[in-house]
């Protein structure tokens, strides 16, 4: 993409033929960064007003990255603009870690569905 002539350079792109839409991914090596959802915000926007054809939805972004650090992303609230970060591993852990890894997630999935349903009010 070249955009106020710098070029920036997007990972990987997908068409999701079901979804109708682009799916933009971004690789990060080490954690998340706030920084992120703005580059991404970039991409989408470019994406949605250059690449989107009739028809199709606006572009997704899926960022990859070693640790996504959930209260930073729940705060910028990332969903709202398509954008989702999610954790990848180079290797499994040992199979007892990962279950108090799996376990732990759950519990924190269900405290946000909770406290979503007492702002909601």
């Amino acid at each position: 993409m070249i955009i106020d002539g710098e070029d920036f350079h997007l990972d990987l792109l997908f068409y999701h033929r079901n979804l109708k839409r682009l799916v933009a991914v971004e690789l990060k090596l080490g954690k998340f960064e706030a920084q992120h959802k703005g580059q991404m915000e970039l991409y989408l926007k470019w994406l949605d007003k250059y690449e989107k054809r009739k028809g199709e939805q606006s572009p997704i972004d899926l960022i990859l990255c070693a640790e996504s650090r959930r209260e930073q992303v729940e705060l910028l609230e990332m969903h709202k603009d398509g954008i989702m970060v999610v954790e990848y591993w180079t290797e499994l852990p040992p199979k007892k870690e990962l279950e108090k890894k799996i376990h732990h997630l759950f519990i924190e999935a269900k405290e946000r569905i909770e406290r979503k349903k007492v702002l909601e009010g």
